[in-house]
């Protein structure tokens, strides 16, 4: 048996991540380590060696010899390869192309009044409770799944539905399970974009209904995106909210100026590690990187947690700073040609929250010790399940 570092390391508070990362990386750099389901990966936690990487065309998430592939995790969504070598690039080339336009920051900031409003819908419903309340089942939740649903054009009444196979697909416990339900959320949105295509609506999966034959593709993708439009975004409005309470001289700072909520922003998606699993690649080539050769078929497991809190780009990287100001924009989104498509959709519904959350509810503050928030167990993205606040 190896005597690997096993990663994820642990972590005792939510906000932080572990420093064993940053030990590694300044002892070793890119360097290999063993995963909890037994796989041996290449840890990258460096700023310019992630970027690098993201950018490199030598990495996919294919694998030239799927069967020799190292398991990254038991995930469904992260756990192995996927898709084709051959054609992994021209299949992810073609499919941004047919979701870009839907996605652009054109669009999103069209769609921004839109969502706005639904954050003042969401509070003022809020602000009828008594409290405590809980901000993750009646904010942090419903908007991000009411702006996807919108924009996708899913149902909301069936938002209970796919919330569950979304927890099942993200489970990093059982493969089969996370396998199973992503395949029937690519079966319920194949249901959806055959309906469309007879009752279309002015919605993204109406749109490709109306041009696409290739279902079963565009059905898998619009289900991650389903999976991701929420469950990403749902987390950040959470942890921004820890942050800030935790940081009292940060949130004056908002409080007195809502104009400085796209920076907080930025430092939220900077700060915030909802997973610490990281992003699984494969070397289609030979790469020479950091003074480390990285063979054909081997596995690179790339941490923007980490990388967003290297000490050689990020001054006091573990300091959550509203004010702070850097040329090199944290990797939470990824970077280069894979970059997240709904990157603008996520700053669109964080900047109207944390615009208003304060403005609207001035006192409001965490109801129990961090401690004690129970956190998703057990899923790509961990998170919390509950968010007690008083106002």
């Amino acid at each position: 048996m190896s005597d690997l570092p096993v990663i994820p390391f642990e972590r005792q508070d939510a906000l932080e991540v572990p420093a064993a990362y940053r030990e590694l990386r300044a002892e070793k750099g890119i360097t290999r380590v063993r995963t909890r389901v037994g796989g041996e990966v290449w840890l990258v936690s460096g700023y310019e060696d992630a970027r690098r990487l993201f950018a490199d065309s030598r990495l996919g998430r294919s694998h030239p010899e799927p069967e020799k592939a190292a398991r990254v995790s038991g995930s469904a969504l992260l756990g192995g390869p996927q898709g084709e070598s051959a054609t992994e690039k021209a299949d992810n080339e073609r499919m941004r192309k047919l979701f870009m336009p839907s996605f652009s920051a054109r669009r999103m900031k069209a769609l921004s009044d839109h969502v706005g409003a639904l954050v003042d819908e969401r509070l003022e419903h809020l602000a009828g409770l008594t409290p405590p309340a809980d901000l993750h089942a009646e904010l942090s939740f419903p908007l991000p799944v009411l702006v996807i649903c919108q924009l996708l054009g899913v149902p909301f009444e069936d938002r209970i539905y796919f919330s569950g196979v979304s927890a099942r697909m993200g489970d990093v416990a059982d493969e089969a399970k996370g396998m199973a339900a992503r395949e029937e959320l690519s079966a319920y949105m194949a249901g959806l974009i055959e309906r469309k295509r007879h009752d279309p609506g002015e919605d993204v999966l109406s749109d490709l209904a109306g041009v696409l034959d290739d279902d079963g593709r565009v059905a898998q993708l619009a289900g991650v995106l389903l999976f991701a439009g929420h469950e990403t975004t749902v987390n950040r409005i959470d942890y921004g909210v820890l942050f800030l309470e935790a940081n009292p001289d940060q949130l004056a700072l908002l409080k007195a100026d809502p104009g400085r909520a796209p920076a907080a922003v930025e430092e939220i998606l900077r700060m915030a590690s909802p997973s610490l699993h990281g992003l699984p690649r494969y070397a289609h080539d030979d790469i020479e990187i950091g003074g480390v050769t990285i063979r054909r078929g081997e596995a690179v497991l790339i941490m923007p947690g980490a990388a967003n809190r290297d000490e050689r780009i990020y001054p006091d990287p573990d300091t959550f700073d509203v004010g702070r100001t850097s040329s090199d924009p944290h990797l939470s989104f990824g970077y280069g040609p894979r970059y997240c498509i709904g990157a603008s959709l996520a700053r669109v519904e964080l900047e109207a929250v944390f615009s208003r959350l304060y403005r609207r509810f001035p006192d409001l503050r965490v109801a129990v010790p961090f401690d004690e928030l129970r956190r998703n167990e057990g899923r790509i993205t961990e998170g919390v399940a509950e968010l007690p606040v008083i106002w």
